[in-house]
C-alpha cells in the first residue's frame, strides 16, 4: 500500500498542485483533477471498450461451445481458450477498470490527506514540525491519516497561528511566514462545505455526502448495466452483486474519509457515464455484435441447462452420507489386491465377463469403485458377497486416488495422471491397467496424447491396438508398457445374446441409422438427405441418435420428426428410448458414421454396414506422426460400403446391394473379427488369468521382502 502512494503521490499530487493553481479552490482542482486523469486514461478506456466489444462477439461462440460439450468442462475449457488465442482477446481485460479505479483512489486519497506535501511542496522536515506542534496545540491523534488536513485547519485558527510562529528558530533560512500564509489562505470550502471534514465526525447535514456518493455508484452501475456492451450481456445476479458492491463502497468513502475523496468519487462517476455514452457513439457495438445470433446461442444453452435442472436429481443428505461412509469404508479394509473403478453404471458391461471369471475361478475380493450412485453393481453385490462396491463422487475420488493403497487398479477411463485421476502418491507399486471399451477406435486418433502414457499394463483388443501402442512408444521415447493379448468380451456376450434371440421376420428389411455425437456426425451433415432418399424405397427406418445427442439437441431431433411427420411411422421411426439395444441387432442394416456401435453391430450379427465418412474425431493433434493405417479404415470398407458425403444420393442402391449380398459379407466380416479381436470366445478367460497371475506374484514379493 505505501509503495503505491509513493509511486503515484508525486504524479498524481503534481497534477492536483496544476489544479489548484489554476482554480484556487480545492473542490474544483479536484474535479479538475478526475477531468485530467480521465483524458489520460482515454487510450485505455478505448482498448478496454474495443475489447468488451469482441467479447460479446465471440460470444455465441462460446455459447455454442459450452452447449455444444455440456458437461464436459475439460473440453469446454479448452475449446474457450483456442477461441480467445484466434480471436486474440484477454479476458483478464474486464477487471482492469476496476484495478485503475482502486489504484488512483489509493493515489487520490494519499494525496488529498498531505496537502502540505503535494498542494505546497512542503519540506518533510518543516511538515513533521508543523505536526509536532499541531498536536501539541490541539491533542490530535498522531497517527490519524488525516492530520496535515488537521494542520491546516489549525493553522487556520487565529487562536493558534501565532504559536507556529515559534518555529522560526529551528528554520531560519525558510520564510516561515509566507509559508503558514499559503497554508493559511488554502481554499478548502466548495459550496460551503470544509473539504477536509470527514462526516462520521462532523456528523449533521454531512451524511448528505455519502448518500449523493452512494447514489452516484448506482446511477453509474445502472448505466453500464444497461449500456455497456458486455456488463449488459452480464446473469442478474452478477449485475446486481458489482450494483451493491460499488454502492456499498461508496457510501463507505462518504462516511469515514474527507468530503474531498467523496467528491472525487462523485466526479469519477459522473466523468464515466459521459465517458460511456461517448464512446457507444464513437465505437457502435451494435455495428460489430450479431445480436440474433447471441440470443439463439442463450436460447440453446438455456434449453440445456434447464433439461440438466430437470433431469439431475441432487444429491440428498443421504446420498452425501453415503459417499463419505463409503470412502472412510474403503480405506478401513487393508490388503485390498484388486480395484475396479467406473465412472457410470454402464461401463459396468466392459467388465463383468472378467469379473464373474475371477469370481468363479478365484477367491479374491473384489473391490468396485464408481461415481454413480445407482450403479447396477450395488444390486449385484447383494447377492454376491465377494464384490464390495463403494460410492465415490468426481470431487472424493481426486483424493482417494492419490491414496490408492491396492496392488492392481483396473479402469476404462484414459488420461490416467493427465488430469483429476492421478497415480497413487503413497504407493508406487500399484499396477494400473487400462482395459478398452471399444473393439475399435485408435490409441493414436481418438485418444488424447498421452492418454495411456501412466498406465503400467493394456489390455489389447487385437494386433492393431499393439501396433499402435508400440508406434507411440517408438515415437516418443516411452518405456515400453506391459502389452496383453486380451479381446473384447463385450463382443462375445453381444453375439451370443444374438445367436440366442428369437428373430423377428419382416417383410420389408430394418435399416437402423445410429450415428455418434461428435462435431459433423450424421445428425448434423446429413440426416435429411439421408431419409429423403431412404424414404423412397420399401425400408422401415429407424432413427436412434446417440443418447449425448439427445441430451443436447433434443429440440433438433424434435424438429426433424416434424419435418417427416408425413411419414408413416411404421415406415420412419425416431427411437429414443435407450434403455433397450435389442432393436439395433433386430436391424438389417446399420447406417452409421464413425461410432464403435458400427463394429459392434457387425460382429455381432455378422452383418454389413453402411460407414459414412463423416468428419473424423480426432483427439490427438500430432496422430500424423503414427503413420499406421488405422483399423477403421483398414476394414470399414470389407464390412460393409464406405460413402462420402457427396455420395448419400446412392444409399439405397447401396443399402439394397449389401441386403442381397448378406452371406458374402457374413463370412468375411466374420474372418476379419477373429483376425482382428484376440481369443474371441475366451478374452475374459485370459484377462481374468493374467489378474489372478499378477496377484500371486505380488503376493510372492511381498512375503519376500517380510522374510529378509
Amino acid at each position: 500500500m505505501r509503495f503505491i502512494q509513493e509511486l503515484l503521490g508525486t504524479p498524481l499530487g503534481y497534477i492536483m498542485s496544476v489544479c489548484y493553481q489554476l482554480f484556487n479552490n480545492y473542490g474544483v482542482a479536484i474535479i479538475g483533477f478526475t477531468i485530467i486523469t480521465r483524458i489520460i486514461l482515454i487510450p485505455v478506456s478505448i482498448w478496454i471498450h474495443k475489447n468488451s466489444i469482441k467479447m460479446v462477439k465471440i460470444q455465441p461462440e462460446i455459447l455454442h461451445i459450452k452447449a455444444k460439450y455440456f458437461g464436459d468442462n475439460n473440453r469446454i475449457a479448452d475449446e474457450q481458450a483456442k477461441l480467445y488465442k484466434k480471436e486474440r482477446y484477454n479476458p483478464l481485460a474486464s477487471i482492469i477498470p476496476l484495478f485503475i479505479q482502486i489504484i488512483l483512489l489509493i493515489g487520490v486519497i494519499h494525496v488529498i490527506y498531505h496537502p502540505l506535501d503535494f498542494l505546497l511542496g512542503i519540506d518533510s522536515q518543516l511538515s513533521n514540525a508543523l505536526i509536532e506542534k499541531t498536536i501539541a496545540l490541539t491533542n490530535y491523534d498522531p497517527n490519524t491519516s488525516s492530520i496535515q488536513l488537521s494542520v491546516v485547519q489549525t493553522i487556520k485558527n487565529p487562536e493558534f497561528f501565532k504559536s507556529f510562529l515559534s518555529l522560526e528558530t529551528r528554520f531560519p533560512d525558510l520564510d516561515l511566514r509566507t509559508i503558514l500564509r499559503q497554508i493559511n489562505d488554502i481554499n478548502m470550502s466548495f459550496f460551503g462545505v470544509n473539504l477536509g471534514w470527514i462526516p462520521i465526525a462532523e456528523k449533521g447535514l454531512l451524511y448528505l455526502v455519502p448518500v449523493l456518493a452512494g447514489f452516484s455508484a448506482w446511477l453509474l452501475s445502472f448505466t453500464q448495466n444497461n449500456l455497456n456492451v458486455l456488463q449488459a450481456e452480464q446473469g442478474k445476479f452478477n449485475k446486481y452483486f458489482t450494483m451493491a458492491l460499488s454502492v456499498g463502497l461508496s457510501v463507505y468513502l462518504g462516511l469515514f474519509v474527507p468530503v474531498g475523496v467523496a467528491l472525487y468519487w462523485i466526479s469519477s462517476n459522473t466523468i464515466a457515464i459521459l465517458k460511456l455514452l461517448i464512446l457507444n457513439k464513437i465505437i457502435d457495438p451494435r455495428k460489430t455484435v450479431d445480436y440474433v445470433a447471441l440470443e439463439a446461442s442463450k436460447k440453446e444453452l438455456a434449453a440445456l441447462q434447464n433439461l440438466e435442472r430437470n433431469s439431475t436429481v441432487k444429491k440428498s443428505d443421504i446420498t452425501k452420507r453415503r459417499e463419505k461412509a463409503d470412502y472412510k469404508k474403503f480405506f478401513s479394509i487393508a490388503n485390498k489386491h484388486l480395484v475396479f473403478f467406473s465412472e457410470s453404471s454402464g461401463y459396468y458391461k466392459y467388465f463383468s465377463s472378467v469379473i464373474r471369471e475371477l469370481l468363479a475361478c478365484s477367491n479374491v475380493i473384489i473391490h468396485y469403485i464408481t461415481n454413480d450412485p445407482n450403479d447396477q453393481i450395488f444390486d449385484i453385490a447383494q447377492n454376491q458377497p465377494r464384490i464390495k462396491p463403494y460410492y465415490i463422487g468426481m470431487k472424493r475420488l481426486i483424493t482417494l486416488m492419490m491414496k490408492m493403497d491396492a496392488k492392481l487398479v483396473v479402469m476404462t477411463t484414459p488420461d490416467l495422471g493427465n488430469f483429476h485421476i492421478k497415480r497413487s502418491y503413497i504407493k508406487n507399486d500399484v499396477e494400473y491397467i487400462y482395459m478398452p471399451h471399444s473393439p475399435g477406435g485408435s490409441y493414436s486418433k481418438t485418444l488424447r496424447k498421452g492418454a495411456l502414457d501412466h498406465f503400467d499394463t493394456i489390455f489389447l483388443t487385437g494386433p492393431q491396438a499393439k501396433n499402435e501402442i508400440r508406434a507411440l512408444e517408438e515415437v516418443y521415447g516411452l518405456p515400453i508398457k506391459n502389452l496383453v493379448e486380451f479381446g473384447f468380451p463385450l463382443i462375445e456376450e453381444m453375439s451370443s445374446r444374438y445367436e440366442s434371440q428369437e428373430k423377428e421376420t419382416h417383410e420389408n428389411k430394418i435399416v437402423m441409422i445410429a450415428p455418434s455425437w461428435h462435431d459433423g456426425n450424421i445428425m448434423e451433415c446429413c440426416i435429411e438427405p439421408i431419409l429423403d432418399t431412404l424414404v423412397k424405397y420399401d425400408f422401415i427406418i429407424v432413427v436412434r441418435p446417440h443418447p449425448q445427442y439427445m441430451l443436447h439437441f433434443g429440440r433438433k431431433v424434435e424438429m426433424l420428426q416434424e419435418k417427416f411427420s408425413s411419414i408413416s411411422q411404421d415406415k420412419l421411426i425416431f427411437e429414443t428410448d435407450f434403455s433397450s439395444s435389442s432393436s439395433i441387432y433386430q436391424s438389417d442394416i446399420l447406417v452409421t458414421d464413425w461410432s464403435g456401435i458400427g463394429m459392434e453391430f457387425c460382429y455381432a450379427t455378422l452383418k454389413p454396414g453402411i460407414f459414412i465418412n463423416t468428419k473424423r474425431k480426432i483427439m490427438n493433434p500430432e496422430h500424423e506422426k503414427i503413420t499406421l493405417e488405422s483399423l477403421e479404415d483398414r476394414i470399414r470398407k470389407k464390412m460393409g460400403i464406405e460413402l462420402e458425403l457427396s455420395e448419400i444420393q446412392e444409399i439405397g442402391e447401396k443399402i439394397s446391394y449389401l441386403v442381397d449380398n448378406a452371406d458374402a459379407y457374413r463370412n468375411a466380416i466374420e474372418k476379419i473379427r477373429n483376425e482382428e479381436l484376440y481369443n474371441y470366445g475366451s478374452s475374459a478367460k485370459i484377462g481374468a488369468e493374467y489378474l489372478i497371475k499378477q496377484l500371486i506374484i505380488k503376493r510372492d514379493n511381498d512375503s519376500e521382502k517380510i522374510s529378509t
